[in-house]
């Protein structure tokens, strides 16, 4: 019988999947809850969500999880997605749905924004990129469209501190949430020059200042009763999913890396250095940790196991068949290539094109779907490689999220990134990073060695190395080419 004395909570809000985990003092899973929460989608690349609906099924899964220990928790750890504009008033209370991180009604000013310039002096103010699903477009769409929606709230946030202010009755965001794309990450401090570059410094009064590390809140009476716990718990609200999913994962050094293979691409590399150039592509961002001194150079694709399950539904195949259909197609898919920018959204990194489009090439009668299924997980895999090249990946490589499930997709995933990749054992590691950082904000810091021992091994075929090598490079040729079309301007390769 473990000791559940003292356990911690992790809640990772997930975009439509709401999870609950407590964790003993040594870093096993006591118990699980989850619950969905629903994506509201309307013509013109809206997608949104109703913050009752989301405070709801976080309301649920502690509870249930709470239930099953024998006494109250040492403290409730909050992650969850980021990005997306979460407006409330004052009290917490929505003055308009959240806009998710995977809206794309602002897909047109990102790309004003890139034809002039604005995009690129952002990335200099900042090193964040842009995309249209994160605060700057939003804000100034909304400026544009719903100026009295912006006049009715009282705080322009994200997921994860729209769930704390109703627990804890504070205002309280991390700097990880803050970063994109106002934030520069060397002094935590907002931008007036990139406020300004994007029309929105009006609504600067709407950003809350970013909380110190390892700051700790505490359930207020609301909150107790909505949760069914004491009133004054301790609660910690962030890091947000990226920076909780690379600490839960055992990234430690500099150099050490994160995949996260869910329904995007979450790419990460953890830095000693947030001042490096920022002359590049202009994507991405530099991420605030914890840690002082260390940040997560992160770049977050759109394609992801969402792009995987649209082409297992379009040949009649099912997440079932995915590892069949591998084995029946070779490395290199027979010659059948992809590019897997499905998303309405396009693409938001390594680079961004709003107008990023999916594609495929090479296929004949002579082809099957299997041929087709592998092109895309191969693409997605290439896609993998370039953001994690691009965010400056040198050590450990470590993978998490849904995909990991499947053995082939990992094996082409360690095959096309030419390494050793570890996928912890323990699956939920956003919330086991929020229970890390809560554990070293109440003065109790967890046995790293401990908590990060239990992983398997994922080796590349070396017999494959030389096609996928080939593979890599045609991908990058055939991004650049594509994006003169999508862009309207040259590419990099």
């Amino acid at each position: 019988m473990r000791e559940t004395a003292g356990a911690i909570i992790g809640v990772d809000v997930g975009t439509s999947v709401t999870k609950a985990v407590a964790f003993d003092r040594d870093g096993h899973t006591l118990h699980i809850a989850s619950r969905p929460s629903a994506l509201l989608r309307a013509p013109g690349g809206i997608v949104e969500q109703d913050l009752e609906d989301v405070l709801g099924s976080v309301a649920s899964v502690v509870r249930e999880v709470a239930a099953a220990l024998p006494g109250p928790p040492a403290a409730l750890a909050l992650t969850g997605q980021g990005d997306g504009l979460w407006l409330r008033d004052a009290e917490g209370r929505a003055v308009r749905r959240m806009i998710s991180w995977m809206d794309g009604r602002a897909a047109g000013l990102v790309t004003g924004w890139q034809r002039d310039g604005t995009v690129r002096e952002i990335f200099r103010h900042t090193g964040s990129g842009m995309f249209p699903g994160c605060h700057a477009p939003l804000l100034a769409w909304l400026a544009a469209h719903e100026p009295d929606t912006l006049r009715r709230a009282a705080v322009a946030g994200y997921c994860v501190d729209a769930i704390a202010q109703r627990l804890t009755g504070t205002v309280s965001v991390d700097a990880s949430d803050a970063t994109l794309p106002f934030l520069d990450p060397v002094t935590r401090a907002y931008s007036p020059a990139a406020l300004a570059a994007c029309g929105v410094s009006d609504w600067a009064h709407l950003l809350p200042e970013p909380a110190a590390p390892h700051t700790v809140l505490a359930l207020d009476a609301q909150g107790a009763a909505l949760l069914g716990l004491p009133e004054g718990l301790p609660v910690t609200s962030g890091p947000y999913d990226l920076p909780a999913c690379a600490i839960g994962s055992g990234v430690r050094h500099a150099g050490d890396g994160l995949l996260t293979v869910g329904t995007t691409l979450a790419c990460q590399v953890l830095t000693d250095r947030a001042d490096g150039p920022r002359d590049g592509e202009p994507a991405g961002m530099w991420l605030c940790t914890p840690r002082s001194g260390h940040w997560l150079r992160a770049l977050p694709a759109m394609v992801g196991t969402a792009g995987i399950d649209w082409v297992l539904g379009l040949v009649g195949a099912s997440t079932g068949d995915l590892e069949t259909l591998l084995e029946r197609s070779p490395a290199g898919a027979r010659g059948v290539t992809a590019l897997p920018f499905l998303s309405e959204a396009g693409e938001r990194a390594p680079f961004v094109s709003p107008g990023a489009r999916a594609s495929f090439e090479g296929m004949s009668l002579g082809h099957d779907r299997a041929d087709v299924v592998r092109a895309m997980c191969e693409a997605v895999g290439y896609a993998a490689r370039h953001c994690l090249e691009a965010a400056g990946l040198s050590r450990t490589l470590i993978a998490c999220g849904g995909g990991t499930r499947s053995a082939g997709w990992m094996k082409t995933f360690a095959g096309i990134l030419g390494r050793p990749v570890r996928v912890p054992l323990e699956p939920e590691v956003g919330a086991r990073g929020a229970a890390v950082v809560a554990r070293a904000a109440l003065g109790d810091p967890v046995d790293e060695e401990q908590w990060y021992a239990r992983y398997r091994l994922v080796e590349p075929d070396e017999r494959e190395r030389d096609g996928y090598e080939r593979g890599y490079a045609d991908y990058r040729e055939r991004v650049a080419a594509a994006r003169t079309r999508w862009d309207g301007q040259p590419a990099a390769v």
